[in-house]
């Protein structure tokens, strides 16, 4: 839990969607998590949930969007920046893309399937009407050590 000093810090909600994250993978889901904060206030938070809502839509950053939109009663997510623990995927990069995200901070890359600059960069291409600000790597290291942590143990037990 960050303290009272870096609560509002990149890495202080970073933090918060690692702690998403991990009660992601105590349901038996990747563990994911993330949070929409505008005006320095958490607007919503989730982790993955595909498995348990039997959905596969149901990536964590789909999540916080549909979350935040009933919360702000708007489907525009205008001047909201989205903290999450791996970098996007297609899907989820163009809902954030959609839902007019402005920053996107994200810790691990993903080098199979990240579309926020590592494998595509759709949150940043010309071609669409929204662009996002973009910073990759805020406590990378923790992010990244969540999931091949999860990896690892799922290969030996199988």
């Amino acid at each position: 839990m960050p303290s009272a000093s870096d609560a509002n810090t990149d890495e202080g909600f970073m933090l918060l969607a690692i702690e998403q994250a991990r009660l992601a993978e105590a349901n038996g889901e990747v563990p994911v998590g993330a949070v929409l904060v505008k005006g320095g206030l958490v607007i919503a938070a989730a982790g993955n949930a595909p498995i348990t809502l039997h959905d596969p839509s149901a990536h964590a950053e789909i999540r916080v969007i549909r979350e935040a939109g009933q919360a702000l009663q708007n489907y525009r997510l205008n001047d909201t920046t989205l903290y999450v623990t791996l970098e996007p995927c297609p899907m989820c990069a163009g809902a954030l893309v959609n839902a007019r995200v402005a920053r996107l901070i994200y810790g691990a890359s993903d080098f199979k399937a990240g579309a926020c600059g590592t494998v595509y960069d759709l949150v940043r291409s010309a071609e669409l009407n929204h662009r996002m600000d973009v910073l990759g790597g805020v406590l990378e290291e923790d992010c990244k050590s969540l999931l091949q942590d999860f990896f690892r143990v799922r290969r030996q037990h199988s």
